[in-house]
């Protein structure tokens, strides 16, 4: 049983950055040093913060330690571009396939069945570039908004003390700011 589990709390090391490298930099560098991507969460969108606070927030180091701050967890940018390439493929294939054969199911020849793929699957693949976008506008205005509001908080879930020192030492060496351990109820 961990510390944690003894004393009804579980401690983190918290910090924000000032910028979405900063940020990225020291997430990849814990994520190198052994902590996993389930022990990191981010502050999520403002709405949502603060539809559970009840009010609004000036700045996100009002927020560090408290426990009713809504969070997300991380999501890597390779795996939001994952998100968005299959965003763009699903459409274009799905198009495309069902374009060819309906136009061969019903008589058409191969030569029709080629073009309309390619016109269908081009139409689904603009549809599904509009949806990738939205997907990155969508990202990008959740980091604006959190460093309209001073910065980008990180917490990560330690379970000792080398943990604590571990994940403090990084953030600060990637430009963390304030960052420092608390414990809040399990």
């Amino acid at each position: 049983m961990s510390d944690a589990d003894k004393s009804g709390t579980i401690r983190e090391a918290v910090g924000y950055f000032q910028t979405s490298d900063t940020l990225q930099a020291a997430i990849d560098e814990l994520l190198r040093s052994g902590f996993d991507r389930a022990e990191l969460s981010l502050l999520a969108a403002a709405r949502t913060v603060e539809e559970q606070l009840g009010h609004a927030y000036r700045k996100v180091a009002e927020l560090e330690d408290d426990p009713r701050a809504a969070r997300c967890c991380y999501v890597s940018t390779e795996s939001i571009g994952d998100a968005e390439g299959a965003l763009i493929g699903v459409p274009l294939y799905v198009a495309g396939t069902a374009a060819a054969g309906i136009i061969l199911a019903t008589g058409g020849t191969m030569a029709a069945a080629i073009l309309g793929a390619a016109l269908a699957g081009g139409a689904g693949g603009a549809f599904g570039g509009l949806l990738a976008r939205l997907v990155g506008n969508h990202q990008a205005r959740h980091v604006e908004e959190q460093l309209d509001h001073g910065g980008l908080l990180l917490w990560v879930r330690t379970w000792t003390t080398d943990d604590e020192q571990r994940a403090s030492a990084i953030m600060k060496r990637h430009s963390g700011r304030d960052v420092h351990i608390h414990a809040i109820p399990a």
